[in-house]
């Protein structure tokens, strides 16, 4: 039986690389985004490249829980993924202390929430296989504050603590859990910005640390993976 993994998010970006990185090692893909058109245009990409692969890409917004807790069931009703990866997010720009109102209920719900329900939709039945890795996709924005990133850094250091509390709760079970902390990674939320290319990191290099985390030995788990441009924080 194929493995399978599920990316939150999976239609652009890191979870876009991540998925392909799995699916070129046989794993059945198992995704979720908001909009239809990119979900089809992904689906299509996927089984033009990796013709023998399961992939099911649904529409769902993971900033409500009805529609994260639809995903899952979804998948649920087809497989336990081997792997789930939390990767949905947004940034809004702005400060704590004058960001336009619903800002950060906006980006707790769909950074911290989404991936709160996700993870508790499958605990139960990793702990019953009593195998199972779950990565969290964070940012060094939860490690380092910085104007004008209020809400979307308080969410990044929340996820941080959520992964690190699920860490020492599955670890009995053989379940291991990863933060996956990237710096400034050339994707969508960087357009616009007038830096050339090779100031930021690659998806495909984040996407290559979770395979990497992934193939240890059961014997062993990567906590956390900071991965920063070579020149630094932008």
């Amino acid at each position: 039986m194929a493995k399978s993994i599920l990316v939150t998010g999976g239609t652009k970006g890191i979870g876009k690389a991540i998925l392909f990185r799995f699916a070129a090692e046989g794993f059945d893909v198992y995704t979720c985004a908001r909009k239809a058109d990119q979900l089809e245009q992904l689906t299509k990409e996927l089984n033009e490249v990796f013709p023998t692969i399961r992939v099911l890409a649904r529409q769902a917004d993971l900033s409500l829980k009805s529609d994260a807790v639809r995903f899952a069931e979804e998948v649920k009703d087809l497989v336990i993924p081997d792997v789930v990866v939390n990767n949905t997010g947004i940034f809004l720009p702005g400060a704590l202390h004058n960001e336009p109102e619903g800002n950060f209920e906006t980006t707790l719900q769909t950074n911290l929430f989404s991936a709160y329900y996700i993870t508790r939709a499958f605990t139960p039945d990793f702990i019953h296989r009593k195998s199972g890795h779950i990565f969290s996709i964070g940012s060094i924005a939860g490690l380092t504050a910085y104007p004008n990133g209020g809400s979307y850094a308080v969410s990044k250091w929340a996820m941080l603590g959520f992964t690190k509390c699920l860490r020492q709760e599955l670890m009995p079970y053989g379940i291991r859990v990863t933060s996956v902390l990237p710096g400034a990674t050339l994707t969508a939320s960087w357009e616009g910005v007038d830096l050339p290319p090779d100031r930021f990191m690659k998806a495909s290099d984040v996407a290559d640390a979770v395979w990497g985390a992934y193939n240890l030995s059961p014997q062993s788990v990567v906590e956390e993976i900071v991965i920063r441009p070579q020149l630094g924080d932008i």
